[in-house]
């Protein structure tokens, strides 16, 4: 545009001087270019609010022309970083570009890792063709497989080498993966207490205040929606293994195995009353402690004050 009007600037000043060569504009020529440049300058600049379309569109062509970065281009340390961003489906789609670099077995076994912990696998030798890339195939076609039927799903990780069959290997395995549908792994592990035992000995409770913990515990095994035996089991395995985490606390309290059954089972009462909207009579601080040291005796009654703070602020331990 600037370029324009400096030419038509200067044929008319040749003209003044005499020049009338053909390569030249006439004033009657240099006078339409002038007008038609600034009614063209003046169109662009309205459109949009005043934004200069023109120089928008270049500039997005340019980008275009530009295209994406050529991760092969730049250092395989920055690529790899790069590409480990991705999730698996991603990660695919940049294969059919950057093959070598997407196809790593490195940024596979990352994403294998960061999704299930732990199998049994990671702690072998590889057999001769494998590649995690195809196991992470296999992991997700199991975690769909144990989503469907718990008992299909762990016997498609043995067949496929994935899991020893082993309680202790299988609960390891739960524990460091999200990626299990929570209802079919409470049925699950309600029929396998042998699992279910060496699951509850992964947790550790050392120095974490009781409705913590127990959040914590129920955030891995799910309690169920009804009272039955299968919580009961579930508050008793946690209280044991609490005591075990903390045996000073326990000694210093004078708690037992039995006396955090008592206030586990009163957590989550006080959980239900307090979070509940049909309850509208909800329980008062004082009302909890003397029902809780009814129950549980030798407990003093700042200790049972401060769990009930803690459900009142933070809310319900098997949420």
């Amino acid at each position: 545009m600037g370029q324009g009007l400096w030419r038509v600037a200067r044929n008319q000043q040749l003209q003044q001087e005499g020049y009338s060569e053909p390569g030249y504009l006439t004033r009657e020529q240099s006078r339409r270019a002038a007008a038609g440049s600034v009614t063209t300058t003046s169109h662009r600049r309205q459109v949009q609010g005043g934004i200069d379309i023109y120089h928008l569109l270049k500039a997005r062509k340019s980008k275009e022309q530009e295209g994406f970065i050529n991760l092969e281009m730049l250092p395989p340390e920055l690529s790899f970083t790069i590409l480990s961003y991705l999730n698996a489906t991603d990660l695919c789609l940049a294969s059919c570009v950057w093959q070598d670099l997407a196809n790593d077995e490195l940024l596979w076994q990352g994403l294998c890792k960061s999704t299930w912990g732990h199998c049994s696998i990671y702690n072998k030798n590889p057999p001769l063709g494998f590649s995690f890339r195809k196991l992470y195939m296999q992991l997700d076609e199991g975690s769909l497989t144990f989503n469907a039927n718990p008992e299909e799903g762990v016997n498609y990780f043995m067949s496929k080498g994935i899991l020893d069959d082993s309680p202790k290997e299988i609960a390891k395995f739960i524990f460091c993966t999200r990626t299990l549908n929570w209802k079919k792994l409470r049925i699950y592990l309600d029929e396998r207490r042998d699992v279910l035992d060496d699951l509850v000995t992964l947790h550790n409770f050392r120095n974490q205040f009781l409705p913590n913990a127990l959040r914590e515990f129920f955030r891995h095994i799910h309690a169920p929606e009804e009272r039955g035996e299968y919580l009961e089991t579930l508050i008793t395995k946690f209280s044991h293994r609490f005591c075990a985490c903390n045996p000073d606390l326990m000694r210093e309290l004078g708690l037992s195995p039995d006396a955090v059954y008592v206030l586990c089972y009163s957590l989550i009462l006080l959980s239900i009353d307090l979070t509940s909207p049909h309850v509208k009579n909800k329980m008062s601080k004082r009302e909890f402690i003397r029902n809780t040291r009814r129950a549980a005796q030798n407990i003093s009654e700042d200790f049972v004050g401060h769990l009930y703070d803690n459900i009142y602020l933070i809310g319900h331990v098997a949420a």
